[in-house]
């Protein structure tokens, strides 16, 4: 006989579709993540770098040639505010990384660019992350396909407002 949190727990599942194998396809993905931020931090503190050095020197190779970001882009890539964005590039400037010049529409505003040791050292770990990437790539290409062949859940009821 099940309990009555069973029978709620099972009443849950069922509301959105949910199924032991739906659970651990998530685990999977989870775990394959978790593996690919640990090896991509493991590798940036070998070249010397913390993680948000070396997605912010992504986002400045990223940029187009010919084209430059700005402190203020870069805040927004990253998802912090413009002043970390400040100290950030201050320790990347102090790293020969990354380099700051004076936009030449508007001298207040101030662009980057990588510095050519700033750009080997990112084509370096950029090249192990690909790698990295061809090596848990079918797995994560599995659940995504798998994920795309799953019936839809049904949407989640809305809260009502307190009010």
């Amino acid at each position: 006989m099940l309990s009555c949190v069973a029978v709620e727990l099972q009443k849950a599942e069922q509301e959105f579709n949910l199924t032991t194998r739906d659970y651990a396809r998530l685990a999977e993905f989870r775990h394959a993540l978790r593996r690919f931020l640990r090896f991509s931090e493991q590798a940036a503190a070998e070249a010397g770098l913390t993680m948000q050095h070396y997605q912010a020197m992504l986002v400045v190779r990223a940029c187009p040639d010919g084209r430059r970001v700005s402190i203020n882009e870069l805040a927004q890539q990253l998802l912090i505010k413009h002043n970390s964005a400040v100290e950030l590039v201050d320790r990347l400037e102090k790293g020969d990384l990354v380099a700051r010049e004076s936009s030449s529409a508007d001298r207040r505003k101030v662009q980057l660019h990588m510095t050519p040791h700033g750009r080997q050292v990112l084509a370096r770990l950029a090249a192990m992350h690909r790698a990295e990437l061809r090596r848990v790539g079918p797995l994560l290409g599995r659940f995504f396909a798998e994920l795309a062949r799953a019936p839809a859940p049904p949407r989640a009821p809305r809260r009502a407002r307190a009010g």
